[in-house]
């Protein structure tokens, strides 16, 4: 198996700032980020920021491949509170930010990958991510007909990213066990992070939380207030955020991290807080369908885990200021009737179905998205583009849920259950684009990439087996 330098497999979640140089670009542009904020030279730091991510990721892309895909999640986590503190400290309110294109610029780092394994992408089970890059690329020269150019291009960055960054995992599955490790290990410091700065800013609102919603009118996301806000922690909204957390409190089952009670206790109770109904129903169909994909060895340590976590995550939940909140929206789960969101989505379907379900060329990607991911890749793709786009996805899908392989492998069974979790919003929620299309596409990236090494380890035995099974004839 090709090495990486400074990746060698380890158990548990040590601390190692290796390799030192690419360690350094990242801590300087943490520590300049800092100081720009510090000094309130947010304006400087709108430009300084994305260009900054962009650097650091192609250095990283080549001198440290592992630190890069680590790198590349941690700026989509980030990179809205960075826009919200260089907002609050710069003066005025920015919009567009120049700082949220750090994560588009951070991934399109991955068309290096496309180019270098696209001659070679069915024989790495690529294919598929080669069909939704057609639809995507398709949509946005539908976009660029019918829309501004730059409206066109814009969209097709929250479009494109997230299938190059799943393809760009699935053809390094050679070195599928030091990129799982990264992954867990980015997953869970990120919920430990998250979750915790979650909590924060429910209880305390911080000044740039509230100055930020106050000045982009986003009602859904609550009042500007303590005790008021739906919870968006590091994101831009709790949609987004409570896709990454369902993803990381899935993974927590899978580890085995000394943070893991911190992880579950905040980011349990921020992805509560969120109170995104369709991501609770989500993780909860995640977490039934990886019980039921796991050896029984592994199922009962699952079922400890889940025990155990409850234990420290109920009560949490059931104390003020957090029980009001949580219990009241969990209410409404069985009152669909008098639900003022779900009645709205109900009247985008009928309002906009029959355009999804008749338009064939489609109006291109930048036309604005529905809370559905199913009208709007109808609307923005059309069938034209719809038909390859989902085509691979669910070319994806089949083959994760289908292989028998990685039972004994918790990691593999927590991708499926990810997958399937973002299968269930799939209808009311967008998740194929932006940081919820970086999860669904990054994992299933990471799960073909996992059946893959699964299958050639297996390939290996079976050869070893038949060459000594060659010498004892010989000998014999």
């Amino acid at each position: 198996m090709r090495a990486i330098a400074g990746t060698t497999p380890k158990r548990g979640f040590q601390l190692s700032l290796q390799p030192a140089l690419a360690w350094m670009a990242i801590i300087g542009l943490a520590l300049l980020t800092l100081l720009l904020v510090v000094v309130g030279a947010g304006k400087i730091l709108n430009y300084v920021f994305p260009a900054g991510a962009f650097l650091v990721g192609v250095f990283l892309y080549f001198r440290a491949p592992l630190l890069y895909t680590g790198f590349c999640w941690w700026i989509w986590f980030l990179a809205p509170l960075v826009r919200r503190l260089a907002d609050f400290r710069g003066g005025g309110f920015t919009n567009p930010s120049p700082i949220l294109l750090a994560p588009y610029l951070v991934t399109l780092v991955t068309l290096i990958t496309l180019r270098k394994h696209l001659p070679t992408a069915s024989r790495q089970g690529g294919m598929p991510f080669i069909l939704a890059i057609i639809g995507t690329v398709y949509g946005l020269l539908i976009g660029v007909i019918n829309k501004p150019v730059q409206t066109a291009v814009l969209g097709f960055l929250d479009w494109l990213p997230p299938v190059l960054f799943g393809f760009h995992l699935c053809v390094n599955w050679r070195e599928y066990p030091i990129y799982r490790q990264n992954l867990e290990r980015t997953f869970v410091w990120g919920t430990v992070v998250m979750g915790v700065y979650g909590v924060i800013q429910f209880l305390i609102a911080p000044e740039w939380d509230r100055f930020w919603l106050t000045n982009a009118e986003i009602v859904s996301s609550g009042k500007p207030e303590p005790l008021g806000l739906r919870v968006w922690s590091t994101m831009n909204s709790p949609e987004p955020f409570a896709a990454v957390m369902t993803a990381g409190l899935l993974l927590l089952f899978s580890t085995q991290s000394p943070v893991g009670f911190i992880a579950s206790a905040g980011g349990y109770l921020s992805f509560l807080l969120t109170q995104v109904r369709s991501a609770w129903l989500g993780w909860l169909a995640g977490l039934l369908g990886m019980i039921g994909s796991l050896s029984p060895k592994f199922q009962m340590r699952m079922i400890i885990t889940v025990l155990v976590m409850a234990i420290c995550v109920v009560p949490l939940a059931t104390i003020e200021p957090f029980s009001e909140v949580i219990s009241e929206r969990v209410s409404t789960l069985s009152d669909a009737q008098n639900d003022n969101s779900a009645t709205i989505r109900q009247g985008n379907y009928e309002e906009n179905l029959d355009k999804a379900l008749t338009n064939v060329m489609g109006d291109g990607i930048g036309g604005g998205g529905f809370d559905s991911a199913v009208l709007t890749t109808l609307i923005n793709l059309g069938w034209l583009g719809t038909i390859p786009y989902i085509g691979g996805m669910m070319l994806l899908v089949f083959k994760l849920f289908q292989s028998s392989e990685g039972k004994s492998d918790p990691f593999l069974g927590a991708v499926r259950a990810i997958t399937l979790s973002n299968l269930v919003r799939f209808p009311v929620n967008g998740v194929t684009a932006e940081a919820s299309g970086m999860v669904l596409w990054g994992f299933l990236g990471i799960g073909i990439a996992a059946l893959k090494y699964h299958q050639h380890q297996q390939w290996l035995k079976n050869y070893q087996l038949k060459n000594e099974v060659n010498e004892l004839d010989c000998s014999g």
